[in-house]
């Protein structure tokens, strides 16, 4: 049998209390704060995991997230989402480099770009951007390593971005165009 168990929102209270010594005068002390992955913010590392996976893979929009999470009683604005996604790239920034330099190692690589819809607040409607896409697989030529694809973003067409995001690699670059 296969069963479903929905989603545990839970609360998690850390309590620090205060010592005081009589024989010390003014000294108190108190433990310190645990470490938050949004300095100030509610989320723990799990839900930033949660939301990121459902946007991201499951293309989850913020909207529908905050209404899921007004269906567990929990108040979510979308903006708040919106903060803790922007907030968390920061985290994958290290993990983004590595995986880039480990595309642009092996001596061939494959490279495309795509249109991007971008929201363009000032003019009210949507631009076009360009998503870079770098890829290496390596396997059909008894290579080492596994497939890996890399995405960068370009505001357009122009030259600088790829050579920006292809700095240091020497080797076969293939592209379609």
């Amino acid at each position: 049998m296969l069963d479903f168990v929905p989603a545990h929102v839970r609360v998690r209270v850390v309590r620090r209390p205060k010592y005081g010594c009589r024989a010390c005068g003014e000294a108190v002390v108190q433990a310190p704060a645990p470490a938050r992955p949004i300095d100030g913010g509610l989320a723990t590392e799990a839900l930033l995991a949660h939301v990121l996976v459902s946007k991201y893979t499951d293309h989850l929009p913020l909207y529908r997230h905050s209404q899921i999470f007004a269906r567990h009683g929990i108040a979510l604005d979308r903006s708040t989402l919106c903060n803790w996604v922007g907030r968390a790239c920061w985290w994958l920034a290290p993990l983004h480099e590595r995986l880039l330099s480990a595309v642009l190692t092996p001596p061939k690589v494959f490279a495309d770009d795509t249109t991007w819809p971008v929201l363009d607040p000032g003019r009210g409607r949507a631009r076009t951007g360009r998503l870079w896409c770098c890829a290496v697989d390596i396997r059909p030529w008894c290579g080492p390593g596994h497939p890996a694809v890399a995405y960068l973003y370009g505001e357009d067409r122009k030259s600088e971005h790829p050579a920006v995001h292809l700095k240091g690699f020497r080797g076969l670059l293939q592209v379609d165009g």
